[in-house]
C-alpha cells in the first residue's frame, strides 16, 4: 500500500473509532468520578456485554438460557460486590462458571469455554470496583489504571502503523508488532508515572516498574481475546462500538490489567487499601 493509501485507512478507520472512544471515555470517567452505585452499574453492564459476546463466540446453546443465566450470575454477584461482600461475589462468579458450563449443550470444549467465560467477566467488574472502593486512593488508582492502559493502547496504534516491522505474536495476533508493543509501553509508562504524580505518590523505580509490567500485562490481555476470537472463528467480538468491535475488544486489555493491579495493592497493602498499595511505595 502506498504512504497515501496508508494514510487514507488510517484517517477513515480514526473517523470510524474516535466518536465511540471519545463517548466510551466520557462514561467511564463520569463513573469513575461518582464511585459507588453509579460505578459498579457501569462495570457490571460491561461485564454483561462481555459475557453475551463470549457466549456468542464460543458458541454456547441454547443461546438464550445460557446467556440469560450467566446474567443472572453477574447480577446477582455484583449486588453481594455492591454489599461489601467480596467473597460472596468471587463465589458467585465460580459457582456461575460451573452451573453455565453445565447448562451449555455440546462436548466438553464448548463446556469448559462457557464456563471460563463467566470467569473472564468476573475480571471485568471485580478487580477495578475494588481498588475504587479505596476511599483515599481509589479514584486516582483507576485513573492511573486508565492511563495506563489507553496511552498503551493508544501509543501501540500509532507505532505499529508508522513503524510496523517484525510481527509480536504472528499466529495468535497478526496486527501486533514489536514496535507497537514497544511504543505503546512506553506510552503507558509515561501516563502512569504522571498520575502517580498527581497522586501524590511517592515517585521512585518501583513506580515505573509497575506501570511498565501493568502496560505490558495489558497487551498480553489484548493477545488472548485475539487467541479467543482466533480459535473460534470470529474477527470481532460483536458489531456494537463503530470501528472497535465489541467491548471485548475495548477492555480484554483493561481487565487484565486491573487484576493484576489489584493483585500488586493486595499484596502490598492488603485488603483494607489496595489503591493505595498500587500507588504508595
Amino acid at each position: 500500500m502506498s504512504e497515501a493509501g496508508s494514510s487514507s485507512s488510517m484517517a477513515s478507520d480514526l473517523k470510524r473509532r474516535v466518536p465511540s472512544a471519545i463517548a466510551m471515555i466520557a462514561l467511564a470517567l463520569g463513573a469513575t468520578w461518582y464511585g459507588g452505585i453509579p460505578f459498579l452499574f457501569f462495570w457490571t453492564v460491561a461485564a454483561l456485554a462481555v459475557w453475551y459476546e463470549w457466549a456468542t463466540i464460543v458458541g454456547a446453546e441454547p443461546r438464550t438460557n445460557v446467556v440469560a443465566s450467566g446474567a443472572i450470575v453477574i447480577v446477582a454477584a455484583a449486588i453481594f460486590l455492591g454489599m461489601g461482600m467480596t467473597g460472596a461475589a468471587a463465589a458467585t462468579m465460580f459457582l456461575g462458571a460451573l452451573g453455565c458450563g453445565f447448562l451449555a449443550n455440546g462436548n466438553e470444549r464448548t463446556q469448559m469455554w462457557t464456563g471460563a467465560g463467566m470467569l473472564y467477566a468476573a475480571l471485568v467488574f471485580i478487580p477495578v470496583v475494588l481498588l475504587r472502593a479505596d476511599v483515599k486512593f481509589g479514584f486516582f488508582a483507576v485513573i492511573w489504571l486508565y492511563a495506563v492502559v489507553w496511552l498503551t493502547d493508544i501509543g501501540g496504534y500509532f507505532f505499529g502503523r508508522f513503524i510496523g516491522g517484525k510481527k509480536l505474536a504472528p499466529v495468535l495476533s497478526p496486527k501486533k508488532t514489536w514496535s507497537g508493543a514497544l511504543g505503546g509501553t512506553f506510552f503507558g509508562v509515561l501516563g502512569g508515572a504522571m498520575v502517580a504524580t498527581l497522586a501524590d505518590a511517592r515517585f521512585a523505580f518501583m513506580s515505573i516498574s509497575i506501570a511498565l509490567v501493568v502496560s505490558a500485562f495489558s497487551q498480553a490481555g489484548d493477545i488472548f481475546e485475539s487467541f479467543v476470537k482466533r480459535k473460534f472463528g470470529k474477527k470481532d467480538a460483536s458489531g456494537i462500538l463503530p470501528g472497535h468491535g465489541g467491548v471485548m475488544d475495548r477492555i480484554d486489555g483493561f481487565l487484565a490489567a486491573a487484576t493484576l493491579a489489584l493483585l500488586i495493592g493486595l499484596i502490598h497493602r492488603g485488603a483494607s487499601a489496595p489503591a493505595m498499595g498500587l500507588l504508595q511505595w
